[in-house]
């Protein structure tokens, strides 16, 4: 069995920890390296309990300095035997869901897809809030089915994408959407082919961090990313702050680029996890620490809606619609500057 790892961060994510294990497990990744930091709602217990059961390794990462908690965790990784271990590596998100689309949708088939592949770069598909207001204690992946179409010419943001890449020593550091550091002596045999089986040039070896817009990226696998969840949710979001950027908060304008639902996109469910799922539940232990992560988050929204400035907050959630997707056209008026000065038709 090819040994995969998933690297992830989080702080109070216990609610949706079990949920996106189960889904990764299912997929094929063989191993979890996990760094909690500053938890309040019992995360760094479930990830504990979880690491007594075998099921991954968790690190306390409570030392992170100004650059935030994630960088210090990927130098933590970078030193891991865990990750030295590793056949193949991909960091992650707690609301990013690999989605293969060919054979059982699992890392297998998309390897044996793009077999000359020493790293896939999985491009974000939005997947936007859709009205939903209050969080339901049940998988993101049914709750939120109202996505961004396949290609889109704006925002560049929206085709970030997270790379899974074979653990060869071509790369010598993790990155949060790519590996780092490049080994000058290993160019020659890097080849990178996106989510829909293209090859890649070479300046993706190096430095790219999103895809060409205006191209689709999905055919054979995304990176569905539910980076807004419920209207509560995205206050307690908002709450947390960002993990790779310390103390620095979202806003409307992170809201409006990516709460796109202009088409139905059930494709993750075609993986079942349920029994992934429920062989974590069946834990007592750690089906306890997943209620009281949920009544924590239920709690904390009644706190936050004490103060006048996060009720208005919430208040402009509730009023803005889902995003409009730009035309080519339309987009073109945002790049237009930038392709005078740099002669180039766009971003990407």
């Amino acid at each position: 069995m090819t040994r995969a790892l998933a690297v992830l961060c989080v702080r109070n994510e216990g609610a949706f920890l079990l949920d996106w294990l189960a889904h990764h497990r299912a997929v094929g990744f063989t191993d979890f390296l996990v760094f909690s930091n500053d938890c309040d709602d019992g995360t760094d217990l479930m990830l504990d309990r979880l690491q007594a059961m075998g099921t991954l390794t968790h690190i306390r990462n409570q030392d992170h300095g100004t650059k935030g908690p994630q960088w210090s965790a990927l130098r933590l990784a970078d030193r891991h035997p865990a990750v030295a271990a590793a056949e193949w590596v991909m960091v992650l998100d707690i609301d990013e869901y690999v989605n293969i689309h060919v054979g059982a949708h699992r890392l297998s088939d998309l390897w044996a897809a793009v077999p000359q592949a020493t790293a896939i770069p999985l491009t974000w598909r939005m997947f936007g809030n859709a009205g939903v207001i209050t969080d339901r204690n049940r998988p993101v992946t049914e709750v939120f089915t109202r996505a961004a179409p396949s290609v889109l010419y704006w925002p560049w943001r929206a085709q970030l994408f997270k790379t899974l890449h074979r653990n060869d020593g071509s790369y010598r550091r993790l990155g949060v959407h790519r590996p780092r550091d490049p080994d000058p002596g290993r160019r020659a045999s890097h080849r990178w082919f996106d989510g829909s089986g293209r090859e890649l040039p070479e300046v993706f070896h190096r430095e790219r961090v999103f895809s060409p817009l205006g191209q689709h990226s999905h055919r054979i696998a995304q990176l569905n990313h539910y980076a807004l969840g419920s209207m509560e949710g995205y206050l307690l979001k908002s709450d947390r702050g960002r993990a790779n950027r310390e103390g620095a908060d979202f806003d409307m304008g992170y809201w409006v680029d990516r709460n796109f639902c202009d088409v139905e996109d059930r494709t993750v469910l075609a993986l079942d996890a349920m029994s992934e799922r429920a062989a974590l539940t069946a834990d007592p232990v750690l089906s306890s620490l997943h209620r009281a992560a949920v009544v924590w988050r239920q709690q904390r929204v009644r706190t936050l809606m004490q103060d006048e400035a996060w009720r208005a907050f919430f208040g402009r959630l509730m009023m803005t619609p889902p995003t409009r997707v730009l035309s080519e056209v339309e987009a073109r008026r945002i790049w237009q500057p930038q392709d005078d000065l740099a002669g180039a038709n766009r971003p990407g």
